[in-house]
């Protein structure tokens, strides 16, 4: 049987490594190559504190993950011309 709090030890562990090194989230992010759109929206987001005044910086950071899901994706199914 599991001692009492084990596995909240074990998360609290992993979390501390998470947060020496990098950001699980910037990880991702830099994998699809939109890092720098995110980085431009959070600091906007930190200056601003308010979303409604980074929509730029939102739309951007969207559309680089649209192209990113687009090539991931691949082209779509052929569609008939008429």
């Amino acid at each position: 049987m599991a001692k009492a709090g084990h596995a909240w030890s074990r998360a609290a562990a992993e979390q501390g490594e998470a947060e020496e090194g990098e950001d699980p989230l910037d990880a991702m992010i830099a994998r699809t190559g939109c890092l720098e759109q995110h980085r431009q929206l959070q600091e906007c987001m930190a200056e601003r504190q308010d979303w409604r005044h980074c929509q730029a910086q939102l739309r951007a950071f969207g559309a680089c993950m649209a192209r990113r899901q687009q090539r991931q994706d691949g082209p779509g199914p052929a569609r008939p011309t008429d």
